[in-house]
């Protein structure tokens, strides 16, 4: 069968020098990088309110829907904003993190949260194709029958450089996309400092951040104190942006890797030296 056109599976007859890797300079450091300029942030979930003082100018948004002649599921602009909140909190977590990043909308949800394993599908393909550098999903379904859809998909934003930073599901239920590991799973911590987050050495969360009684924008201008998963998950999508602005060529193993190294338990232990051997003949290898 041949390849399909764009895609390496061997490099049988070529060698190092046939797919040079541009990479960039220094170290992810995480807590210290950037700002989030030049990141492209998309929020699916319930809308954003446009003008919000703690959200700010979006650069667009859209929102699924059924065409009327159709009845197919399609994605359009909107400018209806926000039909319930939870997508203005996540917006604002994310602006404050990652201040200057871009922000943008995709309404897969409705008036009291309502919404459909087919519209979240849709937002999210939406959302990889148009290739966001960072997706941030504080929703997830139980529904199964979506499960390889949604794999599938997390793989393609994967390969493709989009990162997925899913919430975690706030009961102990199976529930998707958090769970696979191309994307990048978030729970919430109870501790006191708003810019600390953890590595969960027990997956399959990977990842804990602030989302226990935080203050977060709402409706109308206003602001609330919630708590959630949903909440912990646009602070890491925040330091995704802010790292990426600063080192645009990461890919999401690689991100995943800047996160690990900068989570607040995380220790480097002290180097240990490999155990040395000898044949009985004593001969060195």
């Amino acid at each position: 069968m041949t390849a399909p056109a764009g895609l390496t599976w061997s490099l049988r007859g070529r060698g190092a020098d046939d797919v040079p890797v541009l990479a960039d300079t220094g170290t992810p450091t995480g807590a210290d990088e950037g700002t989030g300029r030049g990141v492209r942030v998309c929020v699916v979930d319930s809308g954003i309110e446009r003008d919000h003082p703690l959200v700010g100018p979006l650069q667009g948004s859209w929102v699924v829907g059924k065409d009327p002649h159709t009845k197919e599921t399609v994605v359009r602009p909107t400018d209806t904003g926000d039909t319930c909140g939870h997508g203005t909190a996540c917006a604002g977590i994310i602006r404050r993190t990652a201040p200057d990043c871009e922000l943008y909308s995709v309404r897969v949800l409705g008036e009291r949260f309502s919404g459909t394993g087919e519209m979240l599908l849709a937002g999210l393909r939406w959302a990889v194709e148009q290739r966001f550098d960072v997706v941030n999903l504080s929703l997830s379904t139980t529904r199964t029958r979506f499960l390889e859809e949604l794999h599938a998909l997390a793989d393609d934003a994967y390969f493709a450089r989009t990162a997925i930073v899913a919430s975690a599901h706030n009961t102990p239920v199976e529930s998707f996309p958090w769970r696979f590991s191309s994307v990048i799973s978030v729970g919430s911590h109870q501790e006191d400092d708003p810019d600390l987050h953890l590595y969960n050495p027990e997956p399959p969360v990977e990842f804990f951040a602030p989302g226990q009684n935080v203050r977060v924008p709402w409706l109308g201008g206003s602001t609330i104190r919630t708590t959630g998963n949903s909440f912990a998950t646009p602070y890491v999508a925040g330091l995704c942006a802010r790292i990426l602005s600063r080192h645009p060529r990461l890919t999401t193993f690689q991100l995943k890797d800047a996160l690990y190294l900068t989570a607040a338990n995380v220790r480097l232990g002290p180097r240990q030296s490999a155990p040395t051997t000898e044949s009985p003949d004593d001969q060195q290898y």
